[in-house]
């Protein structure tokens, strides 16, 4: 099994997270709200050039709105092999966290 990058694995996760919502302005909203840290457009879009590439996702345009002066949103969506990869990725994620001891730790 080929891992992902962790920066692969919040995007292709916020992908399917945000559905038929996905598109880049969305998905640096939310991975920079999830990881507590500002992301850049393009710390969003060379992961997901490297997950089409991987033929994780798929990209479609939408319909050109006014107010982004007649251009069109790229839309992404994952493909059944970017379902499977999420799918492996939580089980990797499942089995390590829920053989680990709790984390304690100390604030002195």
């Amino acid at each position: 099994m080929k891992l992902l990058s962790r920066s692969e694995e919040i995007v292709l996760l916020a992908v399917w997270h945000l559905q038929d919502n996905a598109y880049g302005v969305t998905i640096r909203t939310l991975v920079s709200e999830a990881t507590g840290h500002p992301w850049s457009i393009g710390a969003v879009y060379a992961p997901l050039y490297r997950l089409e590439r991987k033929n994780l996702v798929r990209m479609s345009p939408g319909e050109p709105t006014p107010e982004r002066g007649g251009r069109s949103k790229v839309y992404y969506t994952l493909t059944p092999e970017g379902k499977k990869a999420l799918l492996r990725i939580k089980r990797v994620h499942d089995v390590l966290w829920g053989e680990a001891k709790p984390i304690q730790v100390d604030e002195t």
